[in-house]
C-alpha cells in the first residue's frame, strides 16, 4: 500500500470544511438542515473514494469507477431512505433516483417552491454535489499537490468548495444564509492554508526553523485580519439588499403553465348541467360555512376570466411552483383557524386540486403518490394547486390549512386596498364602468363602495342556471358580449359565473385588485364528519385586496329564482273621427291600375356579349384550386430537377460520367433510400444494394421479365465509372450516353418496384447529394 503525505489528512480537512461552508447556503432553499445529512454524507463517500483509490495504488479511472459504486450503493439511506429497501438498501427507485438529482436536480430547485422537498430524488442534488467536489478535490490532494507544492496549486484546489458557495447563493433565495459570516469565514480559512502550505518543502533547522514559523505566524496573522477588515467594510458597503440578490429561481420562469388548460370557469355549466347530482369528491374535516376554492382567476381577456398565464402574471400574482408536502405561506393574508380536511376524489376529473384556505401541507396519499409528487404545483397566493399529471377518480389526499379571517365592513371602512400589480383587463365592456359607479352610488371607502355593488347584484338580480326547468332561459358564458346582456335585459339573469365575473370586472374599473374564485359551497352541519360534494354545489365569488388584512370575499350572486315575466300591453284603439266618404267610382282596380313593364337589366350587361356564369366559376375554383396545390409544387420540383440534370449533362466527359452516379444518388435518396453521406461510390453501391435487399426489392434489379431486361448491378455500375473517370483517358460522347442510361435503368427498375406511394412522394423531394 501507497503511504499518504505528510499533510494529505489535515489538507482533506481543510477542503472538506470549506465544502461545508459552501453547501450550506443551501438552507435558504431546504428550509432547515436536513439536507446537511445528505451533504455529510456525500464528502464522506467522495474523500473515502479518493483515499482509497491512493493507498491501494488504483488509476484514476478505477478510482472514479469504485467513487460511482460508492456513490449509488451508500445514497439512499442519506437521501431517500424511503424508497430504499428496509431504509438502507437501495432499490431500482433510490438508484433512479440518485441518477435523476444528479441530473435534474439543477432544472428542478430552481422551480420548485421553497421549501423544496419535492422531487422525491431533491436531496440527492447536495449529495452529488458535496461528492463531486470532494473527489475531485481529494484526488488532487492526494496525487497531484505533493508533487510540487505552490502556492498556485493550492489555490486551484479552492475552486470547487468556491463553486459549492456560487451554487449555493444561485440555487437559494432572496435571503442569504449567514452570508457575512459564511463568507469571511470561507476566506480566512482559505487564505491561511494557503499561506501555511507554502514553502513547506524548504528544509531549515534550530534558528532558522524558528524564524521561519514565526515569520508564518506573523504573516499568517496579518492576512486573517486584513481579510477580516475589509470583508466586514466591503460586505457592509456593497452587500445587497434581498429584493437585489441575484438568484436564479428568480430568472427562470415555473415550467407550469396554466393557459394550456381550459379556463375553469368556463366549464362552470357543466356541473350544474351534467353533474349536478354526481358525487364530485368526499371531504372529511370540513366545518359549517367552509367553501372548497378550486381555481383563482386574475386575468381577463374579453372572453374569460382565467388563471394568469407565466407571461402575464403580475409581480404580486404568484405563480405555480413544484412544492413537496410543506407549502409556501401566503404574503398577504390574515390567517385564522386550521383545518385538516381529506379529500377522496369521486366524478371529479381535472387538474386543480380543491383546497380549503391557504394550505400548509399536502400529502398525496393514492398508490402512486410517490411518482406524482413532482407533479404538484401550489401558488401560494391564490392558495390553489395543481396535479400536472390530472386528478380524478380514486385520487386521495390530506391537506392542512388555515382559513382567511373575514373582518366586518366596519372594520375596513379605514382601510385602503391592496397596492398590487395584477394582470392586465383586456376588452372589457363599456356597462360595467357606468354600472360601478351607478351601483357604487355615494359611498367614499372601497370596502363601502364593493359592499353597495354587491348588494345591488344580489338584490337586483335573478338566479338561473339555463335549465330546462328554469323559468327563464340563461345564457352561459362570461364573455364581454354575455356580460352587456346582463346589464341591458329588462332584468338581471344569470348565475354565480355571471355575477361573480361582472363584479370582478366592476372592482377593476374601479381600481381596486380583485379576483374571481371558483369552488364549492356544500351544506355542512355542525359536528358532521363527512361531506358528499356535488356538482350543484358550484359556486364563484370574488376577492378584493386590502393593505395588510389580505383578500376579502365577496359573493354578489342573488338567491331568488322567481324571475318577474315581462307582460307586453295591447295596443288600446282609438276612435276615429266621421269623415264623409267619397262618392263611389264606376271603375274597377285593374280599370285603373296601366300595366308597366319595368326593365331590370343592368346596363353594363346589356354591352356585354357574353357572360360566364356563376357555376362555371365554382367549379373551376373547386377542382382548379385543389388541382393547383398539388400540381404546381410538382411542377416547380420537376422544373428544379430538369435544371439540376441538364447542369450535369454539361461540362467535360469525365464529369458528365461522374454525374450519372451523382443523378442516381439524388434519385434514390428522393424514393426514401439512405445512400452514406460520405463515402465511395463503390460503398455507396453496397449500401444501397443491402437496402433494397432489406426492402424486398432485390427482384427490381435482376429483371422482372423478358421484356424487362435487368439493369446494370450498382456496384458494376460504380466500379465502371470510377474507370471513367479515374484512369486517365479519354472518355467518348457514347460513353458518357451509356453511363447515364445504365443509371436510369437502374432507377427506372427500383422506381417501379418501390409502389405508387413512394413514387408521389419522390416528385414532391429535391435531394442534391453534397
Amino acid at each position: 500500500m501507497t503511504r499518504l503525505p505528510r499533510t494529505a489528512v489535515s489538507d482533506l480537512l481543510v477542503l472538506s470544511l470549506l465544502s461545508l461552508l459552501g453547501i450550506l447556503g443551501y438552507e435558504t432553499s431546504f428550509g432547515d438542515l436536513n439536507f446537511l445529512v445528505a451533504a455529510v454524507a456525500g464528502l464522506v463517500v467522495g474523500t473515502l473514494a479518493a483515499l482509497a483509490g491512493t493507498l491501494l495504488r488504483l488509476g484514476v479511472v478505477t478510482t472514479v469507477l469504485m467513487a460511482i459504486v460508492a456513490y449509488f450503493l451508500v445514497g439512499t439511506p442519506f437521501t431517500m431512505p424511503e424508497t430504499g429497501i428496509f431504509g438502507v438498501l437501495p432499490s431500482l427507485g433510490s438508484l433512479a433516483g440518485l441518477a435523476y438529482g444528479a441530473v435534474f436536480g439543477w432544472a428542478d430547485i430552481v422551480t420548485i417552491g421553497t421549501p423544496v422537498e419535492a422531487p422525491y430524488y431533491i436531496a440527492a442534488l447536495p449529495y452529488f454535489a458535496a461528492w463531486l467536489v470532494s473527489l475531485v478535490g481529494g484526488l488532487l490532494v492526494l496525487r497531484w499537490l505533493p508533487k510540487r507544492r505552490t502556492a498556485l496549486r493550492t489555490s486551484v484546489l479552492v475552486i470547487g468548495p468556491a463553486l459549492l458557495y456560487l451554487s449555493g447563493i444561485l440555487l437559494g433565495t432572496d435571503e442569504a444564509y449567514f452570508a457575512g459570516v459564511r463568507g469571511v469565514a470561507f476566506a480566512v480559512i482559505a487564505l491561511v492554508w494557503i499561506a501555511w502550505r507554502r514553502g513547506t518543502t524548504v528544509e531549515a533547522a534550530g534558528d532558522g526553523a524558528k524564524r521561519l514559523r514565526r515569520q508564518k505566524i506573523t504573516g499568517t496573522a496579518v492576512v486573517v485580519a486584513g481579510a477580516v477588515a475589509i470583508g466586514a467594510v466591503a460586505g457592509l458597503a456593497v452587500a445587497p439588499v434581498s429584493p437585489d440578490r441575484f438568484v436564479l429561481r428568480d430568472e427562470i420562469v415555473p415550467p407550469f403553465d396554466p393557459l394550456e388548460f381550459p379556463s375553469p370557469l368556463s366549464g362552470f355549466r357543466k356541473y350544474t348541467k351534467d353533474l349536478a347530482e354526481e358525487t364530485l369528491f368526499t371531504v372529511r374535516g370540513l366545518e359549517p360555512g367552509d367553501t372548497l376554492r378550486l381555481a383563482t382567476m386574475d386575468a381577463y381577456t374579453g372572453r374569460l376570466w382565467n388563471v394568469a398565464g407565466p407571461d402575464d402574471v403580475g409581480a404580486d400574482g404568484g405563480g405555480y411552483g413544484i412544492v413537496g408536502e410543506s407549502l409556501p405561506e401566503p404574503e398577504l393574508a390574515d390567517l385564522g383557524s386550521a383545518r385538516e380536511i381529506e379529500v377522496e376524489v369521486g366524478a371529479y376529473s381535472d387538474v386543480w386540486l380543491p383546497t380549503v384556505g391557504y394550505g400548509r401541507t399536502l400529502q398525496l396519499l393514492d398508490g402512486g403518490s410517490a411518482a406524482r409528487a413532482g407533479d404538484l404545483r401550489y401558488n401560494p397566493a391564490a392558495g390553489t394547486a395543481v396535479l400536472t399529471s390530472g386528478v380524478g377518480e380514486g385520487a386521495h389526499y390530506a391537506l392542512t390549512a388555515n382559513v382567511q379571517r373575514e373582518p366586518d365592513t366596519e372594520d375596513l371602512l379605514d382601510v385602503p386596498v391592496a397596492d398590487l400589480t395584477l394582470p392586465i383587463v383586456e376588452n372589457s365592456p363599456d356597462v360595467t364602468e357606468a354600472k360601478a359607479g351607478e351601483f357604487a352610488g355615494d359611498a367614499v371607502s372601497p370596502i363601502e363602495q364593493l359592499r353597495a355593488i354587491e348588494r345591488a347584484l344580489k338584490t337586483g338580480g335573478f338566479l338561473s342556471h339555463g335549465l330546462a326547468s328554469d323559468a327563464v332561459p340563461s345564457r352561459a358564458g362570461h364573455g364581454a358580449d354575455r356580460i352587456d346582456e346582463l346589464f341591458t335585459r329588462t332584468q338581471m339573469v344569470g348565475d354565480a359565473e355571471q355575477y361573480a365575473a361582472a363584479m370582478a370586472l366592476m372592482a377593476r374599473d374601479l381600481g381596486y385588485p380583485s379576483r374571481v374564485v371558483m369552488g364549492f359551497a356544500p351544506e355542512i352541519s355542525e359536528g358532521q364528519e363527512e361531506v358528499e360534494v356535488v356538482g350543484d354545489d358550484v359556486t364563484a365569488w370574488v376577492e378584493v385586496a386590502f393593505d395588510g388584512v389580505g383578500w376579502v370575499s365577496f359573493r354578489p350572486t342573488p338567491d331568488q329564482v322567481d324571475v318577474p315575466q315581462e307582460e307586453t300591453p295591447k295596443p288600446k284603439s282609438e276612435p276615429q273621427p266621421q269623415v264623409r266618404q267619397p262618392p263611389r267610382a264606376e271603375h274597377t282596380d285593374d280599370e285603373l291600375l296601366a300595366t308597366v313593364e319595368i326593365d331590370e337589366t343592368d346596363d353594363d350587361d346589356k354591352d356585354r356579349p357574353f357572360q360566364i356564369p356563376g357555376w362555371v366559376w365554382v367549379t373551376l375554383g373547386a377542382i382548379g384550386i385543389p388541382a393547383a396545390i398539388v400540381f404546381l409544387p410538382m411542377l416547380a420540383v420537376m422544373l428544379v430537377k430538369a435544371a439540376r440534370r441538364r447542369r450535369r449533362r454539361s461540362g467535360p466527359n469525365d464529369r458528365q460520367a461522374a454525374a450519372a452516379w451523382e443523378e442516381l444518388m439524388d434519385r434514390w435518396a428522393e424514393l426514401g433510400f439512405e445512400p452514406p453521406a460520405q463515402g465511395t461510390r463503390l460503398q455507396s453501391a453496397r449500401v444501397l444494394e443491402r437496402q433494397v435487399g432489406e426492402q424486398g426489392l432485390a427482384a427490381a434489379l435482376h429483371g422482372s421479365g423478358a421484356d424487362a431486361p435487368a439493369p446494370v448491378p450498382l456496384s458494376t455500375l460504380a466500379t465502371t465509372i470510377d474507370r471513367d473517370v479515374f484512369d486517365g483517358g479519354a472518355v467518348s460522347d457514347e460513353v458518357v450516353a451509356r453511363r447515364w442510361t445504365e443509371a436510369e435503368a437502374a432507377t427506372a427498375a427500383v422506381t417501379a418496384a418501390v409502389g405508387r406511394a413512394r413514387r408521389l412522394i419522390s416528385r414532391y423531394r429535391i435531394r442534391s447529394r453534397r
